[in-house]
């Protein structure tokens, strides 16, 4: 997507100058490079389109660059793992810490900012499909239904994360050419169906072979990946398995079995390949990646600084100790901001089979060596993590390998330039299992988490009774932590109140039932004046 995204930074300025607004929804024209002078030809479009995928880039940035949306806060993805099962904070960074007590208010700065990033994507969504209709000057007679396709990918994307965050919000599908203080909010499963419609249309028209298009750009199995998840928010478990056995079944991706890759020849193994830098697109060789967000080092339309921050949430802060030296081997500078809870990562926690690669040290890092050689009776000895280390002082604990990320000529850097996995087919796996799941087929169920379990060298599941819904969740965090946005999926399976309450001894006292949703943002309340527009209960 490197070349694809080359013009980003222009089709950022258009998308999002002509998708700014007021204090809600409406647009506000401020760029010379107005759609009426853009979205007259192909190229108009490829620009603006750009700029979706750059707005959606932009979920994860922090502080701001290169004219990104941002949120003005660290780690502002990180929001959806703290308050869960995963993790209480170490670093208590201002900005997490309303998520980690479940002290947010309307006017917590991320419960805002993650409402203006969805709709900012949103209003430049439907600007592309407004003008689409009124062009005529297309390159290619598929242009204008691949172009609608992205763009209708990216609006079911946005509301995926308001239905979620927020519940019923306002459904906006046009332009809105006047001011406007009335919206309402609209019934979840109303956004709900329009997202289906939205991702039916976008697996209609957008490219089947992932082969055939630039590495980070969308294709339908993106779009029915996303559409099987959708489907189990909607509790229609059938068509969501009917989603993911398509994607499974296409013939593009498998899961990746054998070592591959930039660092094959090196000690590893396969599962720790998915995460090493340059390893994520298919021209690696990863057959396993369904959709790719393009953050590389350093390339022209790649990611700055203040784009993924997730190292910088998960890794400890060894660096701080007295015999340590940052190193890119280490996984640069890692803030402690979110610190794993013991019970699932614990060494002798019993949560991985003895087997699983997921837990190996090349995934887990349990052992930390001192590497400041300018003290040389530390220098290569063990350190030891501890209840001090790890609890106390948050300086010293296991880390998630999978998030390392360093620059040996710039140990400083904050964010993470390694492209990032947003949908892998070992989680169209789990999706399989929970719509066979929740349709009570547990041996079908065992039959897809074994594909994944199978892979990491874990034991296969052989009796029905060790089939739950916890045991989906728990093998979702030996997969994916870190990577799924773990509210959501909490959420989704119920469960985010009790197993919050019964592993994280930071949130889970404090958490009230009301906490399965966040607030409205005050400031979206005020101005909209000229309609009802109530508060989510307990805010």
């Amino acid at each position: 997507m490197k070349k694809y995204i080359s013009k980003v930074a222009v089709g950022l300025m258009l998308a999002v100058a002509s998708s700014s607004c007021s204090d809600f929804l409406n647009e506000d024209l401020k760029s010379e490079l107005a759609p009426d002078n853009t979205y007259t030809s192909s190229y108009g479009f490829e620009v603006g389109i750009n700029g979706l995928y750059a707005i959606a880039r932009s979920e994860y940035n922090t502080w701001g660059e290169n004219g990104a949306f941002m949120h003005n806060g660290a780690c502002a993805y990180e929001v959806f793992q703290i308050g869960t099962d995963l993790a209480v904070m170490g670093t208590k960074d201002g900005s997490i810490q309303p998520f980690g007590y479940m002290t947010m208010t309307p006017n917590t700065t991320f419960v805002e900012s993650y409402w203006k990033w969805a709709y900012s994507l949103i209003a430049a969504a439907n600007e592309v499909l407004r003008y689409s209709e009124i062009n005529n000057n297309w390159d290619a007679p598929t242009d204008k239904a691949l172009y609608q396709a992205e763009a209708r990918f990216f609006r079911a994307y946005a509301y995926r994360l308001l239905v979620y965050t927020y519940g019923d919000v306002p459904y906006v599908e046009n332009i809105q050419e006047d001011f406007r203080i009335d919206f309402t909010r609209t019934p979840k499963e109303e956004v709900l169906s329009h997202i289906v419609d939205d991702l039916k249309f976008a697996m209609e028209n957008l490219p089947d072979d992932p082969d055939s298009v630039e590495p980070g750009k969308l294709t339908s199995w993106a779009a029915e990946h996303l559409l099987s998840e959708i489907y189990l928010m909607q509790g229609d478990y059938e068509n969501a398995e009917i989603c993911a056995e398509n994607v499974i079944k296409s013939g593009h991706f498998h899961l990746m079995e054998n070592r591959f890759g930039a660092k094959a020849d090196e000690p590893g193994d396969v599962f720790s390949d998915l995460f090493v830098e340059n390893n994520q697109n298919r021209t690696s060789g990863n057959m396993e990646s369904i959709w790719v967000m393009q953050f590389e080092y350093q390339t022209q339309g790649g990611g700055t600084n203040s784009d993924d921050w997730t190292r910088r949430a998960w890794e400890p802060k060894y660096f701080e100790i007295q015999g340590f030296q940052l190193a890119d081997s280490l996984g640069g500078r890692g803030l402690s901001q979110l610190v794993p809870l013991e019970w699932w990562i614990g060494e002798d926690a019993g949560f991985f089979d003895e087997t699983d690669i997921r837990n190996s040290e090349y995934n887990i890092k349990r052992h930390w060596y001192y590497n400041n050689p300018s003290m040389p009776d530390l220098y290569g000895k063990l350190c030891p993590i501890t209840e001090e280390t790890w609890f106390q002082t948050y300086r010293l604990f296991p880390a998630l390998t999978k998030f390392f990320y360093g620059r040996a000529e710039d140990l400083q850097l904050t964010g993470s330039y390694r492209d990032r996995m947003k949908y892998r087919l070992s989680e169209t796996y789990l999706y399989l299992c929970e719509a066979r799941l929740m349709q009570g087929d547990l041996a079908g169920a065992r039959e897809a988490i074994n594909e994944v379990r199978r892979r990491a060298g874990a034991s296969e599941l052989t009796s029905d009774s060790q089939m739950t819904v916890d045991f989906l969740l728990d093998e979702r965090i030996r997969e994916l932590v870190g990577e799924e946005q773990r509210r959501f999926t909490l959420l989704r399976l119920g469960k985010l109140l009790e197993r919050t309450r019964k592993y994280n001894t930071e949130a889970g006292p404090a958490m009230k039932d009301y906490h399965v949703l966040w607030p409205i943002p005050q400031s979206i309340r005020d101005s909209n004046t000229g309609a009802e527009f109530p508060q989510n209960e307990g805010y």
